[in-house]
């Protein structure tokens, strides 16, 4: 399954190439991002912010991580979230 947001970051900034020079890595590892293969590493996170011009959010690219890059809403989609937290 597709990332969506890494999708829309390579739509966005044009292609996985493009994007992959934005970040400092490789086109193979922003395949892999998409794919879903590997997470975004925390590092690269805002750097996709700021290539996408705040276009991509941080807890759109890792929603995993709501204690780093929280939902403005307070809102979160990351598995494992517990109620009462």
């Amino acid at each position: 399954m597709k990332n969506k947001a890494i999708e829309k970051a390579i739509s966005i900034v044009g292609s996985q190439q493009l994007l992959a020079k934005r970040c400092g890595r490789s086109q193979p590892t922003v395949c892999d991002w998409l794919y879903g293969k590997n997470k975004v590493p925390v590092e690269c996170v805002l750097r996709i912010v700021f290539a996408t011009d705040g276009a991509v959010k941080a807890y759109e690219i890792r929603p995993d991580l709501p204690d780093l890059f929280p939902h403005p809403e307070g809102n979160s989609h990351a598995p494992n979230q517990h109620a009462d937290a």
